[in-house]
This record gives C-alpha cells, structure tokens and sequence, in this order.
C-alpha cells in the first residue's frame, strides 16, 4: 500500500477525533492542524477519506458534500447529527446540517 503523505495522514487523524453526531468544516480542520486551509483538506479527503469519517467533515454552509448526499444523511440520522430541514424550494429538499449545533471545536480530544 502506498505510504500517504504526512499532511494527509495529519487530516485524517482529526477527522477521526471528530465525535459521532458532530462535524467541523474543511477551514476548521486546517486551522486545527495549524497548516493548509480548506481547499488542501478537501482534496486530501477527496484522495484518502473514504476509511475514515468522512461525513464529519463538511463545508461551512453546512450543505452535503454532492454527488454523496443520501449517504452522508443517513449518516447523521444514525449518529443523531443537528439537521435543518430543507425548505420546500430547495432542490432535492435535502437538508442541511445545523452547523451552529453540530460543529466541533475539538473540546475534549486528545491527539
């Protein structure tokens, strides 16, 4: 298996921190990290997440990650995530995540 390079395996480290029914945003992680900022996490997530949590990490906005939406919401209705539901308009009628309720500030974790 291909040795993942040293920032990469930094993200998906925190990105395992992240508590079930909880999320931070791709800036959240870099400035956790202290190093890259959003669009290097989301490529190193694009590239090597799938073994971990990916859905805890998440844009700003608090919209799902497309093309992965119906994934990643059964997700955080199994792991009891803050959602707001869709408005009627919206396409799809898909949800957001409450980003005010669910973002973590990494209180707790132990790296």
């Amino acid at each position: 298996m291909e040795e993942l390079p040293e920032y990469a395996e930094r993200v998906l480290e925190v990105t395992e921190l992240i508590p079930p029914g909880r999320v931070m945003t791709y800036g959240d992680v870099a400035e956790w990290l202290g190093e890259g900022g959003p669009r290097q996490v989301g490529r190193v997530m694009a590239l090597y997440g799938g073994g971990v949590p990916w859905w805890r990490v998440v844009r700003a906005d608090g919209t799902l990650l497309p093309g992965h939406e119906l994934d990643a919401l059964a997700r955080y209705r199994t792991e009891g995530t803050p959602l707001r539901e869709a408005p009627r308009s919206a396409e799809g009628h898909v949800p957001r995540l409450d980003m005010k309720r669910a973002r973590w500030d990494g209180e707790g974790a132990h790296t």
